[in-house]
């Protein structure tokens, strides 16, 4: 019984998605191998132990026997409600040993992971060994280049913080005052603050294999801020200062509501010129989602897309052409990186070095060649609202509300979840039929 209520415990439990799906998998396959005692699991090292060691006669590798000893960790804190007796030294010993597995290279099995050594690419060595297992465990779960910049500054920041790189020895004291800081004398956003906290989750349960407990942190102020829209007279004066790739940006981040890194990300399958739409992968939250192809773009991207053939071409003919694959596709399918439709839509004008696996390729434009173009034509223009690229996309949301779109409809094209965020857009869009008269007009 109290497996079944494990499950239904897990399920409300602030868990990853992989842990709630593996976590009850483990817990059945133990209970078939131990004795309940009151119609529970016993959870000590003398019953967890044997366990392990069984499956080690399987050839069942390191990380999956971590995977099983954190699912027992779960069933103790949520079906028995204590934290006794602790398991944190067989998880400790557990995680060396899957770092090692994945240093030589072996896995008893674990797919793909004799080639982990790739994926993990270049890691400074001068940086601290905590830092470097970080890096490594985040290439080998195929998190973002950008989610791993961030997280590794969060984390050197704790170190600065405890005044140690030995972060093993501090737990839930030191992170609690290390965030309520951020919130009061840094004075962060609650998002700033919460991406901190992810970090160091992450840095102490999947790096360090600590389960840490309850965290009573001092929350950031999060004031509701209304987006900074630009009108449709501002659009139409900023365009004319953009010209050639830039514009073409321009007018598909205002024109389908692409974020600016979706945009910079487009690729040639994705645009799908007589459908009439784009195809955006990976978007924020790792989601797909179809959105329209402004019809005053279609010729453009059409000529863009030739050149980008053109270009290509002339790359591989001077030994070049390969493309940044996401995840593990560029293993699995070795050849597709130099196919045209996996080439970005806006290519750099130069090659750059990888910064994970040192390979030389054409990656798409930075975030500069249109960032920063932006600020500069806005102010020539005179637009002086906070405007940045992401509020063409905040424009487009607005202005397809005015013209009577439906909420539903608006919420699929920008890929929102909750209808509620896109409702934000409601209160900026121009509503003249609901207008009131300012008693001041009515001053003689």
């Amino acid at each position: 019984m109290s497996v079944e209520n494990f499950g239904r415990l897990l399920h409300e439990a602030k868990l990853s998605k992989n842990d709630k799906e593996w976590f009850p998998r483990w817990i059945r396959r133990y209970a078939s191998s131990v004795k309940m005692v009151d119609g529970k699991l016993p959870v000590g090292p003398e019953e967890v132990i044997p366990f392990l060691r069984s499956l080690l006669k399987t050839k069942t590798p390191a990380w999956q026997r971590l995977q099983a000893v954190r699912a027992i960790e779960a069933y103790r804190n949520l079906v028995l409600r204590t934290e006794v007796p602790s398991l944190e030294f067989i998880r400790q010993k557990l995680s060396r040993l899957a770092d090692q597995e994945r240093a030589a290279g072996t896995g008893f099995g674990r797919p793909g992971v004799e080639d982990e050594r790739h994926l993990i690419g270049q890691i400074d060595s001068n940086e601290p060994a905590v830092i470097q297992q970080m890096r490594k465990e985040m290439r080998v779960r195929h998190k973002a280049l950008e989610t791993e910049r961030s997280y590794v500054g969060w984390v050197q920041r704790f170190i600065q913080h405890c005044g140690s790189p030995d972060l093993a020895k501090f737990g839930e004291g030191e992170i609690k005052t290390f965030l309520t800081d951020l919130a009061v004398d840094g004075n962060v956003t609650a998002g700033t603050q919460r991406q901190a906290k992810c970090a160091l989750l992450f840095l102490y349960q999947i790096v360090l294999g600590r389960e840490l407990g309850f965290l009573d942190v001092g929350p950031a102020s999060k004031p509701e801020r209304l987006p900074v829209v630009l009108s449709r007279q501002e659009i139409a004066k900023l365009l004319p200062e953009f010209k050639g790739l830039r514009r073409l940006m321009f007018l598909v981040m205002y024109g389908a509501g692409l974020r600016h890194r979706e945009c910079r990300r487009l690729r040639v399958k994705d645009v799908c010129l007589d459908e009439g739409h784009l195809v955006v992968r990976s978007g924020k939250g790792d989601q797909d989602r179809i959105t329209v192809l402004p019809e005053r773009c279609r010729e453009a991207l059409r000529e863009q897309i030739e050149d980008v053939r053109r270009l290509h071409e002339r790359d591989l003919n001077e030994g070049f052409g390969a493309v940044y694959l996401p995840h593990a596709l560029e293993r699995k399918y070795p050849n597709e990186k130099r196919e045209f439709g996996w080439q970005w839509v806006f290519p750099s004008h130069q090659m750059a070095k990888d910064p994970r696996s040192g390979e030389i390729r054409r990656h798409h434009v930075s975030e500069d060649f249109f960032g920063g173009f932006f600020k500069r034509a806005t102010d020539r223009v005179g637009i002086v609202k906070n405007a940045v690229p992401h509020s063409l996309r905040h424009s487009f949301a607005t202005h397809l509300l005015e013209d009577g779109a439906d909420i539903r409809t608006v919420q699929e094209l920008l890929g929102h979840k909750d209808v509620r965020t896109t409702m934000i857009y409601l209160h900026v869009m121009n509503k003249p039929g609901l207008a009131v008269r300012s008693p001041a007009d009515a001053l003689s």
